[in-house]
């Protein structure tokens, strides 16, 4: 109840300030426990300016991500009858992949407030906390061979750079070959993943799978990747509005969709452009094996080609690569 009059409070006061004295005189209660409340808001994500001498003053408050508002972003799009949100999810991959055994169709999309079991490539987990990231699948179910589809990651790179873009005024760099670096840190992730019927080869649906770090603070984000990580509004300085940064990502994701094998090249060229790991030193990492090399470019499938210190090149499909002076690695 403090808690809820505390933020009726600041609400109230707009843009002007209101001192905690004042707030505890309304409230009953001490001005250490004005504070505690303060805190608590703000780790809900509440936006709250402090000055010595004026007190406190809202500055933000956490947009829901709205299935309405989406759609009002979205205006005639065809895949806007395909779009679910939910409240929480433990991966919104997982809850797609479960709809596409079930047939979903083509252009299913999923998104979710919260995921409780965020993850990356090779298992790795993906912070996902409440009301301050876009955690986003999609569903497609090309008509092609499994191999036709090995550069998706890379198409979807782009299409997540061009809507950040669109809806904050920065673009982003590609960290080969699926996170998302602004400034030198880690905003967003991609996992693709595809089902295969074992007897025929044949594809039968991918999901990919985006987690862009939309209004995090510092502290929402685990001690071990502090300072490796960012957010749109760390780096911005205010936050961004969620709901049309999803319904971005979709627009510019309809657009893979439409050139997953006839767009290849056109595509890649763009992840060229934008990919920050070209010319740069990098590690190569398979499990305990560590190999140093430059970065040249990148091959026909999306591959990494790199020329090894030893004077021999070679591609990378998988694995970890880290870049020199990128996310820890100096």
């Amino acid at each position: 109840m403090e808690q809820e009059t505390v933020l009726s409070l600041l609400q109230q006061a707009g843009e002007r300030y209101i001192s905690g004295e004042a707030m505890s005189q309304k409230l009953g209660i001490t001005r250490a426990a004005v504070w505690k409340q303060i805190s608590r808001l703000r780790d809900k994500g509440y936006g709250i300016e402090a000055s010595t001498r004026l007190g406190y003053r809202l500055t933000m408050q956490p947009e829901p991500l709205e299935r309405e508002r989406i759609l009002s972003f979205l205006g005639d799009h065809p895949w806007k009858e395909n779009v679910t949100v939910l409240d929480s999810v433990d991966s919104t991959n997982n809850y797609l992949k479960l709809l596409g055994n079930q047939g979903a169709a083509d252009g299913t999309v999923a998104m979710s407030d919260e995921q409780t079991g965020g993850r990356g490539r090779q298992g790795k987990s993906f912070a996902s906390p409440k009301g301050v990231g876009l955690y986003y699948s999609l569903l497609l179910r090309p008509d092609c061979a499994p191999a036709e589809v090995s550069h998706m990651t890379a198409m979807v790179a782009v299409a997540v750079c061009d809507a950040i873009e669109a809806t904050a005024g920065v673009r982003p760099g590609i960290k080969w070959t699926n996170d998302i670096i602004l400034n030198g840190k880690k905003l967003a992730g991609i996992l693709t993943e595809m089902s295969v019927e074992w007897e025929s080869g044949t594809l039968q649906y991918l999901v990919t799978g985006i987690g862009i770090n939309c209004n995090h603070k510092r502290s929402d984000f685990p001690p071990e990747v502090q300072s490796m990580a960012t957010s749109l509004a760390l780096e911005l300085g205010h936050p961004v509005d969620r709901c049309r940064l999803a319904a971005e990502l979709t627009k510019a994701l309809y657009g893979v969709s439409r050139e997953i094998v006839s767009g290849k090249q056109a595509w890649l060229e763009r992840y060229r452009q934008a990919c920050i790991t070209i010319g740069r030193q990098v590690q190569v990492i398979r499990g305990d094996s560590r190999r140093s090399g430059l970065a040249t470019g990148i091959d026909e499938n999306g591959g990494l080609i790199v020329r090894y210190d030893t004077g021999e090149t070679g591609v990378v499909y998988s694995g970890e690569v880290s870049v020199r002076g990128l996310c820890g690695y100096v």
